[in-house]
Parts: structure tokens; C-alpha cells; sequence
């Protein structure tokens, strides 16, 4: 510094104590500065007081030497002291060179400048405000400082600073938030604290409402969440609290639409404590924006049905999203399935601006411009005010769709996938049938899952899209391009008969007849699938056929089940396939529980519809000799049962064949033929009856199975020792032969050998081929 520079109206004797390097000369010089300057105000000399500022600010605190730039703080600050509550004229010339003084590389001068800047502070109070974000700017930096000194000085001002807001009503928040939003990202542990501790402030303070600016610091807020420190975690925990004790205070001031994409992005966190926070956030806005957040849907699914798999490590995150997928399935309602045109013109803008600026935030929303239904929440939010949210169908079946296909999602997953896609179909099943060619092969897909509750959620999905009126087209008959999903297997696919075309009809839960046209377009098509999906995997139809079968009589009406895959069968390529799924539907409709009422209707063959459906079942069964004639027993047609067992000796008895006879004898003695066996008392009319029988015994090799059945024919009573006086059992021959009358016994016994004959031929070929590769190996 230049001694012979003019300093005044600082004397000579000041100016070198400023630039002493002892403090205590520093010290006494400031003292001498906080005088003249005292003088100046007792004189109103404005001039001469700033003149003494911009000395102290250009020639000592900005120096290059370090002892003037120390001697520059402290006189700036003995300036403020003196200046009292006229410091505020003068803020931005006593602040600036100190903050500059912050970045300085000797530690202690920028403690120096702590204290300076904190004597100002002290002494313009309210004054500052205006400078805030500059003090916050230059505070933030020294929150982080290496120097233990410098931390705690500044740790000083920030209290001061944060006493000031606090007793004051003039903080301008609104450029504020701006710098807040920008320090918030900060990935030093000190200057996280500092942000937080602020937040805090801020928030305790009644007259300033940072919930409004909650979606500029929200994102910042829930990574400062994963921070390393624990007590920083702590810190933003409680932070994160206050904002959702102040949004359930006040859910109509919230900016929920805004945060939504936010809460969206934590919500599949890493981090434990991020995720749960998150999900808890999502729980409280779906349940207090209610259907505000139904643009949101796809992106909340995307974050929440994973977690529907966690096991009990975390359990918490498990339960809280398992809250959050119930809640947003009750915001889908009837009414989502409305179409009403009058409302686009009004709503198409305004959703296409909250969709792009969604988009552009994260891409992980599906804020759509699909106007389909009214907010109907309980209050309309700030930020929505008169907006209509929309439900983006298109979105959420996507994300349902990707979780179904994805083989490592848990169970408990797939599950709710499965629940949300009822609950679709339920409630808006005309806009869920514009997706349902895609959906359909992953549903059939499905049926080949591990766990049974899938399954069984999944055939109740199939089973409403086969039931469903939504799913009537008028275009389409319910046997056209069914095979345009799964045209890759071989099952044919048959052009229905007259007779059973009929029997693809009937209403979910129904008691009507297969003539009923009830059922939806995809009726048939699911059988025909259904049917593929047996054929090209074995193992699901001999591990779960029957159980998927049994339910779907349970959701569906057993009778067009029954009668529409007989038809499908009856025309079927594979005969060995078909055998094997005669049989297996046989075993189900002679022993399942869910058929009870169906085999009553085919008992007695009473009515027009029974005995059609006979009918077309026995044109099916025929594919296997046993099997037809245990339908034959079922349906009290001994003769014609007794008359297909004489043809048993025209056929080729295998050992399977065997087996099943074995099969049908011990079916005899169980109580679904409980009547049968009472029949054997009245040897009168019942006389093909005990044929039919003496005919299986005859078939059967000297086995178990002969012992049974042997022993139950010696039970037969004479026939003279049952004759009875009046005469009454004749009315029982009489309702069998008016039944009779009703169907071509002798048509079904040609049909029966027409079928034989292909299995045979088939069988023959099959054993022709095997000789021909066994002489080519050998060759």
C-alpha cells in the first residue's frame, strides 16, 4: 500500500493500524473509525460516510495484503456500529467486499469476515432482508468450510440470520426459492445440513407459506433423504414430515399434480428410507387428491406393484404401496367408461400442457389429453382448479401388460396385475376391449403359472372378458378370427355345428340353456384357445386341467363350456389329444362337485336342451370307447350302453383301454352312481343295465377291478323274488322310452364306429411310421 496515498478523512496513524498485523492495533484503529463516523452522522454528511466505506472497501478489505484486508473488515464493521439504524443506507457497500472476503484462502481472515459481516447483521436487523440471497449464497459456502473456526463463526450468523426471518414479515420468498432450489442439490454433507436447518425455518415461520414452492424443493428434499449422515436423514425426516402435516391441514392448497412425477421417481428408490418416505407421500395424495392423480396412474403402478413382492425385510414399503394400489383402484369408477365427446374441446389444451411439462420432468408419467371423466374429489386443488383429469387406460394397461410378461415379478405382484385388470374390465370394459387381442395371449399365457391364486385370479379375467357385454361385437360372429393370436399351434379350429353352435351361449352365472345367446364374441375364441393351450403344453393339462376347468364352471356357465369344447373336439385333428381331453373332462363332469347340477340336467335327459346336449357330447366322447360308455351310465342309456360294449370287441384293447375300464368299475362304486347301483334292485327294467355290466366284467382281465364289480353283480337279486303286486316300477321304462323316442340311437352308435375307425387308421400309421424309423436305424 502506497504511504503517501490520501486516506481522509482517515488520519495517517489509523490507515497504519488498519494494516498492522497485531489485532489489537486493528482493534483501537477501528474504535478511532466508529468515532468519525459517529461524528459524520451527527452531521449528516452522507458523502464523507460513504467516502470512508469505499476507502475501507477498495483499499483495505479488497487489498492484496493480508493485514489490510483483515484491518478493511473490521473498519467496515466499526462503520455499521456507528451507523446504527441508518446501516441500512448503506448495506450493499458494507456487505459486498465482506462476502468477497468469504472465498479467501487464509482461514482466519475468512473468519474475520464472519465477524464483520455478523456485526452488521446485528446492527441493520430487518435492513438485510433485501441482501438476503446474497448472505444465504456466501452462508452456504461456509457451511461447508474445512476450518473449524470459520464453521462456527458462520454457524453464529446463520443463527442471527435465521432470527431476523423469523421475527420478520418482509421476507420475499418468491426469490428466494430459486437459489434455495438450485443450493438444495448440493452433494456436501455441511451444506445439506445448512439447507435443511433453513427449510425448517422457514417452515416454522406462520407467515411464510413454502407449501406453495414444496414442488421446487420436493425432488432435492428426498435425495438430501439418502445422505450418509444420519442425522442429516434425521433432519430432512422431520423436515418431510412438517410438509405432510401442513398438506393434510390443508389438502385444497397443495400442488398435488405437480409433485405427483416426484413422488412417482423416490418411489422406486434404492434407498429403503427414500422408497418408504415416497410411498408414504403417494398414500397420503392419492387418498387426499383422489382422482387428481388418475393422470398419474401408470407411473404410480410402475413404482408401487413391485413392492407388492417384497418379503419381510421390508415390510413396511410392502404395506404402505399395498394401501397405495387399493386407494388408486377406487378412484376407477363406472364412469371412466363414459364417452363424452362435449367435454374434449374444453379439456384437450390444458391436459396436453400438464401432460408435456409431466413428460419433460421425468417421462415416467402418463398425464394424458383423453378427457373421460370429471374430477370428483371431495375439494378441487389450487392447481387444478376447473381442470378435468383423465384416466389413461392406454398407460395403465401398458404397465399391467409389461408386469405380466415379466417371468422375475414376484407373485403377490402378478396378482394385483391380475386384480387391476378385473377391476379394468369391470369398471370401463368397453374402452379394456379395445385391448384385449393384446392382452389375451399373455392372460392364457398365465394359466401356466406356478401359483394357483394366479391362476385363479387369471381365469377370472378370462372369464369376465368371455362374459362381458362389452365384448358383443356386431361385426363379428363369436367364431371368427379366433385363432388370430395363436395361430402358431395346430389345434383346428371347426366351423361350429348347427347343434352346438347354440351351446356357445350363455350368460356368466346363468342358469340358461346352450341355446341362450348370451355369451360375448370372445366366448369361443377363449375355448378354442383354451383348447391350444392343453394341446401344445401336456404337462399343464395333466397337471392343471381340470382344475382350471372346475373353476372356470364355478365363473362361467358349466353347460356352454361343456358343450362348446365338445364341439371344438369333435373336430379335432389330434385324436390323441382329443381322447386325452375327453377323458379329462369326463373325470371332471362325473366327479366334480361344481357339476352337480349339470349331471342332474343330463340324468333324466328331460327336457329338448338335455338331451341336445347329450348329443353333442356323445359325438366328442366318442373319442374314447370308456369314457362314452360311462356318459351312456350317466345319462341312463343302458342299452345304448350295452350296445356299444358288444362293439368293444371290434376294437383294438390296449393295455390303456384296459386301464380305463378298470377306471369306469371303480367309478361304479362311488356315490356319484349311487342311483345306478340302486337300479340293480329292479332287474325287471333295468335289464341292458346289468348286461352293460356283465359286459365290462367280461372285458376286464381276472383283476381287482373284476373282484369289485364281480361281486357287486352277485349282489343282483332274483328277479322273481322282486316282484312286486301293483305293478309301479313300470312308469319308470315309460319315461326312459319317451326320452329315447327323442334321440337317433342308432345315428350315435355309427358315429361311435366312424371315430373308432380314424383312431384306428391313426393308431395303424402311427405304428407304420415307428417300424419304418426303427429298420432306418438299424440300417
Amino acid at each position: 500500500m502506497n504511504p503517501e496515498k490520501d486516506f481522509s478523512p482517515l488520519t495517517p496513524s489509523i490507515v497504519r493500524a488498519l494494516n498492522d498485523k497485531l489485532y489489537e492495533k486493528r482493534k483501537v484503529a477501528a474504535l478511532e473509525i466508529e468515532k468519525l463516523v459517529r461524528e459524520f452522522v451527527a452531521q449528516n454528511s452522507t458523502a464523507q460516510i460513504k467516502h470512508v466505506i469505499q476507502i475501507l472497501s477498495q483499499e483495505f478489505a479488497l487489498s492484496q495484503h493480508p493485514h489490510s484486508r483483515k484491518g478493511g473488515l473490521i473498519g467496515l464493521a466499526a462503520c455499521s456500529i456507528a451507523l446504527g439504524k441508518d446501516s441500512g443506507l448503506y448495506l450493499k457497500e458494507l456487505i459486498e467486499p465482506v462476502l468477497t472476503c468469504f472465498n479467501d484462502a487464509d482461514s482466519r481472515l475468512r473468519y474475520y469476515a464472519c465477524e464483520a459481516l455478523y456485526n452488521i447483521v446485528k446492527v441493520a436487523r430487518g435492513s438485510v432482508l433485501p441482501h438476503f440471497n446474497v448472505l444465504f449464497d456466501g452462508l452456504s459456502k461456509l457451511a461447508a468450510d474445512p476450518d473449524p473456526n470459520v464453521k462456527s463463526g458462520s454457524e453464529l450468523l446463520d443463527r442471527l440470520l435465521k432470527d431476523i426471518v423469523t421475527e420478520s414479515n418482509k421476507f420475499d420468498l418468491v426469490s428466494f426459492i430459486p437459489l434455495l432450489r438450485e443450493r438444495i442439490y448440493s452433494n456436501n454433507q455441511y451444506a445439506r445440513q445448512f439447507i435443511i436447518s433453513w427449510i425448517l425455518v422457514l417452515e416454522s415461520v406462520p407467515d411464510i407459506n413454502l407449501l406453495d414452492y414444496l414442488p421446487e424443493i420436493l425432488d432435492g428434499l428426498f435425495q438430501i433423504l439418502g445422505d450418509n449422515s444420519k442425522e442429516i436423514r434425521k433432519m430432512c425426516e422431520v423436515a418431510l414430515g412438517e410438509f405432510l402435516k401442513e398438506i393434510k391441514k390443508n389438502p385444497s392448497c397443495v400442488k398435488f399434480a405437480e409433485m405427483a412425477n416426484i413422488l412417482v421417481i423416490h418411489c422406486q428408490a434404492s434407498d429403503d428410507l427414500i422408497q418408504l418416505t415416497a410411498m408414504c407421500w403417494m398414500r397420503e395424495f392419492i387418498q387426499l387428491a383422489g382422482r387428481v392423480m388418475l393422470p398419474y396412474s401408470s407411473g404410480i403402478l410402475t413404482a408401487v406393484l413391485p413392492c407388492l413382492s417384497y418379503d419381510d425385510r421390508k415390510k413396511s414399503i410392502k404395506e404402505v404401496a399395498n394401501v397405495c394400489n387399493q386407494s388408486l383402484m377406487k378412484l376407477v369408477t363406472l364412469e371412466d367408461d363414459e364417452m363424452d365427446e362435449t367435454k374434449q374441446s374444453l379439456v384437450a389444451d390444458v391436459d396436453e400442457n400438464l401432460s408435456k411439462q409431466e413428460m419433460a420432468s421425468s417421462g415416467c408419467l402418463d398425464a394424458s389429453s383423453d378427457p373421460s371423466f370429471n374430477n370428483t374429489s371431495v375439494f378441487m386443488p389450487a392447481s387444478t382448479e376447473r381442470i378435468h383429469v383423465t384416466l389413461n387406460l392406454d398407460g395403465i394397461v401398458q404397465v399391467l401388460d409389461c408386469h405380466l410378461c415379466d417371468s422375475n415379478i414376484g407373485m403377490m405382484t402378478r396378482i394385483a396385475v391380475l386384480k387391476w385388470l378385473y377391476h379394468l374390465y369391470i369398471k370401463t370394459p368397453r374402452k379394456m376391449f379395445r385391448h384385449t387381442d393384446s392382452l389375451f395371449p399373455i392372460l392364457l399365457k398365465t394359466l401356466s403359472d406356478e401359483s394357483d391364486e394366479v391362476i385363479l385370479k387369471d381365469l377370472e379375467v378370462l372369464a369376465e372378458i368371455a362374459s362381458s357385454p362389452a365384448g358383443q361385437t356386431e361385426d363379428q360372429g363369436p367364431y371368427e378370427n379366433s385363432d388370430a393370436q395363436a395361430g402358431q399351434l395346430d389345434l383346428h379350429i371347426p366351423t361350429p355345428s348347427k347343434t352346438c353352435q347354440a351351446g356357445c351361449s350363455g350368460a356368466k352365472g346363468m342358469e340358461c340353456s346352450p341355446s341362450t345367446p348370451t355369451m360375448n364374441s370372445y366366448f369361443y375364441k377363449f375355448m378354442i384357445n383354451l383348447l391350444r393351450r392343453f394341446s401344445s403344453e401336456r404337462k399343464l393339462l395333466e397337471i392343471r386341467g381340470a382344475f382350471i376347468i372346475r373353476q372356470l364352471c364355478l365363473l362361467l356357465n358349466a353347460e356352454n363350456i361343456f358343450h362348446s369344447m365338445a364341439d371344438i373336439l369333435l373336430r379335432e385333428e389330434d385324436l390323441k389329444f382329443a381322447s386325452t381331453m375327453v377323458h379329462t373332462l369326463n373325470t371332471i363332469l362325473l366327479t366334480s362337485s361344481e357339476l352337480f347340477q349339470l349331471r342332474n340336467q343330463l340324468k333324466d335327459l328331460k327336457t329338448p336342451e338335455s338331451r341336445k346336449l347329450f348329443c353333442c357330447l356323445y359325438r366328442s366322447w366318442c373319442h374314447n370307447p370308456v369314457t362314452t360308455v360311462s356318459l351312456c351310465f350317466l345319462t341312463q342309456n343302458y342299452k345304448h350302453a350295452y350296445d356299444l360294449i358288444q362293439k368293444f370287441g371290434d376294437l383294438e384293447v390296449t393295455v390303456d383301454f384296459l386301464i380305463e375300464v378298470d377306471k369306469l368299475v371303480q367309478l361304479i362304486e362311488c356315490p356319484i352312481f349311487t342311483y345306478l347301483r340302486l337300479q340293480l334292485l329292479d332287474v325287471k327294467n333295468n335289464p341292458y343295465l346289468i348286461k352293460a355290466l356283465y359286459g365290462l366284467l367280461m372285458l376286464l382281465p381276472q383283476s381287482s377291478a373284476f373282484q369289485l364289480l364281480s361281486h357287486r353283480l352277485q349282489c343282483v337279486p332274483n328277479p322273481e323274488l322282486m316282484q312286486t303286486a301293483d305293478g309301479s316300477k313300470s312308469s319308470i321304462g315309460f319315461k326312459k322310452t319317451t326320452a329315447a323316442t327323442a334321440i337317433d340311437y342308432a345315428e350315435l352308435l355309427q358315429h361311435f364306429e366312424k371315430v373308432q375307425n380314424k383312431h384306428l387308421e391313426v393308431r395303424h400309421q402311427r405304428a407304420s411310421r415307428g417300424e419304418t424309423l426303427e429298420r432306418r436305424a438299424v440300417l
